[in-house]
């Protein structure tokens, strides 16, 4: 679900080339569910081959990949790993709002209200072990580095960012900020419709700390009276009115005594952010394309277009060279690319 601090954390808005020659551990979770609940046709379907194995999430990935690749940024793929315990009651109410929404998509169907079948069904979004499989696969073809953390992604992703292994954590959440990342980017799932996409968003964590006016140990305290995936925070406490009370500087334990939050609990769900269960990994290597492997997963495999997959290839081959600094400004083609399945 990830924590609702739209409100209060301004971001860096960035053309795609200022990102050139930079590495992004991507929240691979994340990142793919996006294009699950957008990447349907129009009864909110999910796209599948011809043998009814579903393919939206290869769609997202591979075309994105390779578009990013073309745009000289360096995307290094985190999937998830085991949740943690704490993770449960947030896991099962998931997997109810997932129940429900299937229900209200049939119902919608039924109905004739496509517009609401869509909605629907973008909430009931699975990715299962085989289709992480079988991206990474599709990754490992593209050259592109691939790895499953031994926990959360976005905490692998985040000590990847801290310790300097990738320039930033990219994710749509913000969770990766409490988890210490320096540096997120946001809006690589963001599709475009009718129009090019002028690029990302990056907050860098110092400034949005100085900003707000609190320490790292503060974004933890309000994250967790708002609530995360290990606690359900404190009722009548959003984001600006829990940055208030934060900003008065009471301290940990006194905070969560005013919110009646039990500190044994409040303690566990720190020591998560505090200290991620991750690991180090060394520095991602990007390898060339296997294109006859590209091929066979999804022309062979999928029946997807092969024209349409050999120009994505040629895209990205002609990706800039690898720089420790943003490249200046110069023409180039919309990052995303209107997506195409089998047969597209």
């Amino acid at each position: 679900m990830g924590l609702p601090l739209k409100d209060i954390v301004s971001a860096q808005e960035l053309p795609w080339d200022a990102l050139a020659g930079r590495t992004l551990a991507v929240d691979g979770y994340n990142v793919v569910y996006q294009f699950l609940a957008t990447i349907r046709q129009k009864d909110g379907q999910l796209f599948c081959d011809t043998e009814g194995r579903v393919t939206s999430h290869l769609m997202g990935v591979f075309y994105r990949t390779t578009s990013l690749l073309r745009e000289g940024v360096l995307p290094v793929w985190v999937f998830d790993g085991r949740p943690p315990e704490r993770k449960a009651g947030t896991i099962r109410q998931r997997i109810e709002t997932k129940e429900k929404a299937e229900e209200q998509w049939q119902q919608a169907l039924a109905a004739g209200d496509l517009e609401t079948a869509r909605r629907k069904a973008a909430q009931t979004s699975r990715l299962t072990r085989p289709m992480v499989e079988e991206l990474t696969a599709l990754l490992t073809a593209l050259g592109v580095p691939a790895l499953q953390a031994p926990s959360e992604g976005e905490a692998q992703a985040a000590h990847m960012a801290s310790r300097g292994t990738v320039w930033a954590a990219a994710s749509e959440d913000y969770d990766s900020l409490l988890f210490g990342a320096p540096r997120l980017v946001r809006g690589l799932a963001a599709r475009s419709r009718g129009g090019s996409t002028p690029g990302a968003q990056l907050i860098d964590r110092a400034e949005m700390l100085s900003s707000l006016g609190i320490d790292p140990e503060e974004l933890i305290l309000l994250g967790i009276i708002v609530g995360t995936d290990f606690n359900d925070g404190v009722r009548g406490y959003g984001p600006k009115k829990a940055l208030k009370l934060v900003q008065q500087h009471l301290g940990f334990e006194a905070t969560l005594e005013k919110v009646g939050l039990d500190r044994g609990e409040a303690e566990a769900v720190a020591e998560i952010f505090r200290h991620p269960n991750a690991t180090d990994v060394s520095p991602p290597v990007f390898g060339p394309v296997d294109e006859e492997a590209v091929h066979r997963l999804l022309v062979d495999t999928h029946g997807f277009d092969e024209q349409r997959v050999r120009a994505a290839v040629a895209r990205a081959r002609q990706r800039p060279r690898a720089s420790s600094s943003p490249v200046e400004a110069r023409g180039h083609q919309t990052l995303l690319e209107t997506f195409g399945g089998p047969g597209g």
